[in-house]
């Protein structure tokens, strides 16, 4: 056989079995049962998720090095299932998946370390508490503790509270990534129009700087809500705590919204503690 003819043989050989080799890792390494469809929707959301602005398929095409075609049935479907949604043609995430978090053991770990901090806080402070969570340009209440004395302010677990006028809606919006503050403060629009505040930003902007939010209640005379965050991980606000303060015009030491702020900051700064949370607020 001529020389070349032998070499192009071996070389042929050799790729073979690089080839058959390269398979067998590939065969390895690759999942037990793939599921391509599900790995683009995962991708779709996993990007959003990491991403500080909106972004449109062909953005979406060229960062998950896919083609428009292969993503806009996906794309489709996920802003068909709430998951997504479209602003200026472009894809942004809803809190959907927020809110189906909340309906797993995390919330439940919540309530369950929220609860013993809840009463201690009721308890110093002779006032009532309660944790509220946001869920699509609302408030729920998930958790609360009655003032021990039985004479305050308070709201029943599952009532829906306003976000733009309330000091704890105040503490949800503030403590968010821009991107997902802006949705949210619009999404609360919708639900309230009346409540639109061309001054939101900066009232958030100063929240955040001092890492709660204490100021008179415009729905209620006479009273005074304090609230702060609780944290993730990453410094959002997953929950607000707050302290609904009446004042005791019948009791000499009473304590001064001050002391309610300073007692509900241990609080909270503990309840972030024990869910692992980012240390932000002050």
């Amino acid at each position: 056989m001529p020389l070349r003819m032998q070499c192009d043989q071996r070389a042929n050989e050799r790729m073979s079995g690089d080839a058959k080799t390269s398979k067998r890792t590939a065969e390895a390494e690759a999942p037990a049962y793939a599921a391509p469809a599900l790995e683009k929707g995962l991708d779709v959301l996993e990007l959003l998720c990491l991403s500080e602005a909106p972004l449109s398929q062909k953005e979406i095409a060229l960062k998950l090095g896919r083609t428009i075609s292969e993503l806009y049935r996906m794309i489709a479907c996920l802003v068909d299932r709430g998951y997504l949604t479209i602003v200026d043609d472009r894809y942004v995430l809803t809190p959907k998946l927020f809110e189906l978090a909340h309906l797993n053991p995390p919330t439940h770990r919540l309530l369950t370390e929220a609860m013993p901090i809840m009463q201690r806080l009721s308890d110093e402070l002779d006032q009532s508490c309660h944790l509220t969570v946001y869920n699509q340009g609302r408030q729920i209440v998930v958790a609360k503790v009655d003032s021990p004395s039985g004479m305050g302010f308070s709201v029943r677990v599952g009532a829906e509270l306003d976000v733009l006028v309330s000091s704890s809606g105040r503490v949800l919006l503030a403590f968010q990534p821009r991107e997902i503050r802006s949705f949210r403060i619009e999404e609360s629009i919708r639900r309230r129009p009346n409540h639109a505040d061309p001054q939101i930003q900066a009232t958030l902007e100063t929240v955040q700087a001092r890492g709660f939010e204490s100021s008179p209640s415009v729905q209620v005379r006479g009273l005074y809500a304090v609230s702060y965050p609780i944290l993730d991980t990453e410094g959002r606000a997953i929950a607000a705590l707050t302290v609904p303060y009446a004042e005791r015009i019948d009791l000499v030491h009473r304590k001064p919204v001050t002391a309610v702020e300073d007692v509900l900051g241990v609080a909270a700064r503990a309840l972030t503690a024990r869910l692992g949370g980012a240390s932000g607020t002050k």
